[in-house]
């Protein structure tokens, strides 16, 4: 929800309302921070070359800000829900040394054959499903045609199209990209900084 990270869950049933202002959706690991497989030490936390001046150039143009992110290492006992909140702590208190909110994060916690049987389901909101892009929609009334979303993977853009965002382009600065990943994106950019410059222009609501 609005101003702080959500707990995972499935996404309410719903339409956001017509009105309202447009959101730059945003994948994190290997988008805004450096991939290292299943993150949740902070020590471990590293943001990508130009990231943050990336976020601070889409929250200039007007967009708010939701971070989208599987989280599967809580299901698979990796990690605990209060690993991953320290962590997203860490990440809200880096960006707002830099003037960056984040309006929302979103995240799951599932895996249809998770180990841990409390996260175990075949969830609406674990990418490519649109649920968590659906539930940020709802609550921060968010125009979804008008909005962009950023990712690293196929499934990004799979669920970005499921939820009618209207823009949904890929980075190479995380995971691999196959052929069919990049025939899914409406583009394709080095990382989020080189999005965020390459996109000037078009980044006005």
């Amino acid at each position: 929800m609005s101003g702080g990270a959500t707990a995972g869950g499935p996404a309410a049933v719903g339409r956001p309302a017509a009105a309202g202002r447009p959101a730059a959706f945003i994948d994190r690991d290997g988008v805004i921070n450096v991939e290292v497989g299943f993150l949740h030490r902070i020590e471990q936390f590293a943001f990508l070359p130009g990231a943050v001046e990336a976020l601070q150039r889409m929250q200039a143009a007007g967009y708010l800000l939701v971070v989208i992110t599987n989280q599967s290492g809580i299901a698979r006992g990796l990690y605990t829900e209060d690993d991953y909140q320290r962590l997203t702590s860490h990440l809200r208190a880096r960006l707002a040394d830099a003037g960056v909110r984040l309006d929302a994060i979103e995240h799951c916690p599932h895996l249809p054959d998770a180990p841990l049987a409390s996260y175990r389901m075949a969830c609406d909101c674990r990418k490519p499903l649109p649920g968590m892009l659906r539930r940020a929609a709802t609550a921060l009334h968010i125009d979804l045609p008008r909005s962009i979303l950023v990712g690293d993977r196929g499934s990004d853009i799979q669920a970005g199209r499921a939820a009618g965002v209207g823009r949904c382009w890929l980075v190479r600065s995380g995971a691999p990209l196959s052929a069919p990943d990049l025939e899914l994106a409406d583009g394709v950019f080095d990382d989020l900084a080189a999005c965020a410059a390459g996109l000037a222009p078009a980044l006005a609501p």
